[in-house]
């Protein structure tokens, strides 16, 4: 299975593969070395451009580039650079890249290759193109091509069109622009966006913009200028003077177009007819009110009608009538009856009619929120009117049906149910006679029983057709499930369910609280709390019915203990459980305390069972533990067993469906599938559909689908249909409780985080100040991949200064005195040492912390553990039971990435992050290994940073954007290289008033 990856290089497409069953690292010590693992010959499955050698600039090992993820070779992140290498690849030239992208995003589902995150990225960047075309976010240009003046669209980003842009860049992943030296991200991404949008506008264009014959060679340019917009783009021969005159008026008008970016802008709020007897105003009369508006603080609203009046709010401009009125003034070429409210000198609101409402809520409103102006719609607005509600009853049994069917635990999906689908508008259902009524009426807005609804063609015409269709009769429950997952179709979806019975606790999402909670079973050690015993009947209700299931509990919830009372429950039974080589441990242990009836093996290692040994090992066993790796090696073996059940622990390791890992996952047959997960979701819903794939195969319909039906509304227009649509198939199948939910879990102690601020010393700050100018000048004189290095590896050098001097410069000087951040641990530990506690302390330096821990020991004369990546698995683990079984105080020093999931240490009631990993998730996952079930103390989490450096300008960033932080900061720290340089050296200059 090939991974295809994309480039760009100005003016053109590139297109090449990586080849997984070829060799992984070469012997050459050429400067430009041949791909060793790079497939040959791309073009032998894809039909596109033509064949060329290129040469990329990769990260790589001394003998190979690194692998992506997605070809399941093992990368290492050691000694890594960038190197040069040469690759076979398809070039496609800008103007074909648009169609190419199209057919490469919506392969064949039996195509030999998966897409790779730069081919992903670039055909969604194409489908941004698309979208501003089609919403005619564009303006002609006149630009020059290889000396010769030619014709062009060129995007106009203002608004939220611009944020999206932004956050295209941001999230470009760096591959994209590997094909060349000194390639700007900047360049790479308006280069292609340009050509992509040329192309599309075309697409969307009339054949021919002006009527009659295309001008010929001596007409005026803007004659030829026009015509050459929906033909050949170039125009020879035009007089140097002409292109200046034509050039400089379209600069101006795609100046102004992007005028309405500011921190003030005008905002507009459409609100429907109030049926008021005592009013003046028309039932059918709507009012559009005019208001100033905060870009960053949508909260700061200011309608004109008291601005007028004398009222303010802070960041107004000082003469803010005077911004109102220009806004509305630019506002009025995309709103044109805008004009007649500013014919009045203090323009508050105007009056619309229905019709003219209809039209500002379709077409006017997506223009102005393009533009950047703000828009407050009605709740209703964009909602689609006409649905399907579906109506299930369960059938009366007989008193001898009824007796066996709770012998055989009732319910199950071949049971025959009465369903009924009826027409909705709105929030009520409504008759064929009252839709055949509306649709005569051929009135875009209605009011429906006290509500008012959009109604347009195709769903009116989906509607009526869905009349002549079977409403009503019999299905069984497992094709009322189906129904309900597809959701209806896109013009008519499937809007409310109303079940009763186990089909309805089934479909409300909510069975667990629903159903009757199950006991502890029968040779459990210890006793489930309520929830957990909720959790316990949903999983054994879901396997009863052949279906799988999503367990998300939050990290510390107990999905081990449910997971095992659940293979107790459904005794005898055969379940195979893979998870992450560093949970196998773990999973032996808690077999053996909660469960320790259940025969378990172990299948991992070099000297795991074979051939008949393997199975009589099976047959011998209750479950059968392996890892993700072993899944894939053995792949044959273990899908040679009749497994009752299949368990992924861990299950993001499965969220990328198109890996090898996942598909091997996949292929292992099981009766039912159960993932375990604290985060379905990590970074996009194709997650939750791969995911959701392995546990239930075909349910969601296949990717192309749930792609186009939930992931891109979701994704790029916050649907919030598809949201409910999306939850409503997903919801049977997802469990997911939360700590912080006291409902769920009331005797879960306290979480306490807070900021621990460290002063630099004053060697700290001169090393400090001389890092930042010598990687300054390194970072300003790069571009490219080169640059984005740089900037990594000056940041990894200024946090190994604010660690202690000893870590940047690696001459085994000593270690008291030199460092505030070592200080403040040092009184710390002192602290929890002597108050009999213990700590995790977490950094994310294998270096520092094997630095760190003698001089711990020495100074404590208490033992200070260190876990990191280096270490045995049965080292591990002796290192886990001594500090959650020993008594005596200790400080327990981690790797953050060796520790920060899979573990419990819960005898810790504190937790020290040293160095920051600026990833919320990360942190908190490594929190989590003593703030969970078991902890029976406060647990004190602290933060350390020091002042005036780039840990505190970081941390204040993400203060401020929570929402960046999720979205663009749980990559890691790659998004901090695509700041400019003027961004990067007030991010990275010290304050030096903070040094002690």
């Amino acid at each position: 299975m090939l991974v295809v990856h994309g480039g760009w290089s100005p003016g053109r497409l590139i297109i090449w593969a990586e080849d997984p069953a070829l060799p992984s690292t070469t012997t050459s010590r050429a400067r430009s070395r041949p791909h060793p693992f790079a497939a040959p010959d791309p073009g032998s499955v894809i039909e596109a451009g033509r064949a060329e050698t290129v040469q990329l600039t990769l990260p790589s090992t001394g003998r190979a580039p690194v692998p992506s993820p997605e070809t399941g070779l093992d990368a290492t992140a050691r000694g890594l650079k960038l190197a040069t290498w040469t690759v076979p690849a398809l070039v496609v030239p800008a103007e074909e890249a648009l169609a190419v992208l199209a057919t490469l995003t919506d392969p064949a589902p039996d195509r030999p290759w998966i897409a790779g995150p730069s081919l992903r990225y670039l055909g969604l960047l194409a489908g941004y193109a698309c979208d501003l075309a089609r919403r005619g976010r564009m303006l002609p240009q006149l630009v020059t091509e290889a000396g010769v003046p030619a014709a062009r669209w060129r995007p106009v980003l203002t608004g939220s069109d611009a944020a999206t842009f932004k956050d295209f860049a941001a999230g470009m992943p760096p591959v994209v622009r590997a094909s060349g030296e000194g390639q700007s991200l900047g360049r790479t991404i308006r280069d292609a966006l340009a050509a992509m949008l040329d192309s599309a506008a075309r697409s969307v264009m009339p054949e021919r913009i002006m009527v009659g014959p295309r001008p010929g060679p001596k007409a005026a340019l803007s004659d030829r200028w026009l015509s050459a917009l929906t033909g050949d783009p170039a125009l020879p021969g035009a007089a140097d003077a002409d292109v200046r005159e034509l050039r400089k008026a379209l600069d101006d008008w795609m100046r102004a177009a992007n005028e309405a970016n500011g921190p003030i802008r005008v905002s507009f709020r459409l609100i429907e007819p109030q049926p008021d007897p005592e009013s003046e105003a028309s039932p059918d009369e709507w009012a559009l009110e005019f208001a100033l508006q905060s870009a960053e603080d949508p909260g700061l609203y200011l309608p004109a009608r008291d601005l007028w009046a004398g009222e303010r709010f802070p960041g107004l401009p000082r003469q803010p009538d005077e911004t109102l009125l220009a806004g509305l003034g630019r506002a009025v070429r995309l709103f044109p009856v805008l004009h007649t409210a500013l014919l009045e000198q203090r323009p508050a609101a105007m009056r619309l009619s229905t019709g003219e409402a209809y039209e500002f809520l379709r077409q006017t409103a997506p223009l102005l929120q393009a533009a950047g102006f703000g828009v407050q719609l009605p709740a209703w607005a964009g909602r689609k009117a006409v649905g399907l509600k579906l109506t299930a009853r369960s059938k009366p049994k007989s008193k001898a049906g009824a007796s066996r069917a709770v012998a055989d635990s009732g319910f199950g999906l071949e049971q025959l149910v009465d369903f009924r689908l009826d027409l909705v508008i709105g929030e009520g259902a409504v008759t064929a006679e009252e839709l055949a009524e509306l649709a005569r009426a051929k009135i875009p807005l209605v009011r429906v029983r006290g509500q008012w609804v959009e109604l347009d063609d195709r769903q009116l015409k989906a509607a009526l057709k869905a009349v002549g269709r079977r409403r009503e009769g019999e299905l069984t429950a497992g094709e009322v499930l189906q129904q309900v997952v597809d959701g209806g179709d896109e013009d008519l979806p499937l809007v409310e369910v109303d079940a009763d019975g186990d089909l309805g606790d089934l479909l409300s999402g909510q069975a667990a609280d629903r159903l009757t909670p199950l006991p502890t079973p029968d040779g459990f050690q210890g006793t489930l709390r309520p929830y957990q015993e909720r959790g316990l009947s949903w999983l054994n209700f879901l396997g009863r019915l052949g279906l799988g299931g999503i367990l998300a509990d939050d990290m510390g919830l107990g999905k081990t203990a449910q997971t095992l009372s659940l293979l107790l429950t459904d005794q005898p039974s055969k379940t195979l459980l893979i998870c992450p080589m560093s949970l196998v441990s773990n999973w032996v242990k808690e077999a053996g305390r909660f469960a320790p009836e259940l025969r378990v093996y172990v299948h991992h290692g070099g000297t795991r069972r074979r051939d008949e040994d393997f199975q009589a090992a099976v047959a011998g066993a209750d479950l059968v533990l392996t890892t993700y790796g072993t899944a894939l090696r053995d792949l044959e073996t273990l899908r040679s067993v009749n497994w009752s059940r299949v368990v992924c622990d861990e299950a993001q390791a499965i969220k990328n469906s198109g890996t090898r890992q996942s598909q091997a996952v996949r292929a292992i047959p099981a009766r039912t599938r159960l993932a375990l997960t604290g985060t379905p979701v990590e970074n996009h819903l194709a997650e939750l559909w791969s995911i959701m794939d392995f546990c239930n195969p075909g349910l969601l319909g296949p990717a192309k689908r749930f792609r186009r039906r939930f992931q891109e509304p979701i994704e790029n227009r916050q649907d919030e249909d598809a949201t409910a649509a999306l939850k409503r198939a997903t919801g049977p199948f997802v469990l997911r409780r939360l700590k912080t939910d006291k409902s769920i879990i009331s005797d879960l102690p306290e979480k306490n985080e807070m900021k621990v601020w460290c002063s630099l010393t004053p060697e700290q700050a001169t090393l400090y100040q001389a890092v930042v100018e010598d990687m300054m000048a390194e970072i300003e004189s790069t571009e490219g991949i080169q640059r984005r290095g740089n900037v990594l590896a000056a940041m990894m050098k200024l946090k190994q200064v604010c660690n202690h001097p000893a870590h940047l410069l690696k001459d085994g000087s000593r270690l008291p005195g030199r460092s505030g951040k070592l200080a403040r641990l040092e009184e710390l530990a002192d602290e929890i040492i002597s108050d009999g506690e213990k700590a995790l302390v977490f950094t994310q330096y294998a270096e520092w912390g094997s630095l760190m821990q003698p001089y711990l020991a020495a100074h404590t004369d208490r033992p200070v553990l260190w876990l990191h990546g280096g270490l045995s698995k049965a080292r591990r683990d002796e290192l886990v039971e001594r500090f959650q079984t020993d008594d005596e105080p200790m400080i327990f020093l981690l790797s953050l990435k060796a520790a920060g999931t899979g573990l419990n240490l819960t005898a810790a009631n504190h937790v020290v992050h040293f160095d920051r990993w600026w990833n919320p998730a990360v942190e908190d996952q490594a929190t989590d290994r003593a703030f969970r079930i078991g902890q029976s103390r406060d647990v004190q989490v602290r933060k350390f940073i020091c002042t005036g450096t780039l840990e505190e300008k970081i941390d204040a960033m993400i203060e401020r954007k929570k929402a960046l932080a999720s979205a663009v900061v749980g990559t890691g720290e790659q998004w901090i290289t695509d700041l400019s340089t003027d961004q990067l050296r007030e991010l990275f200059s010290l304050d030096t008033s903070t040094v002690r």
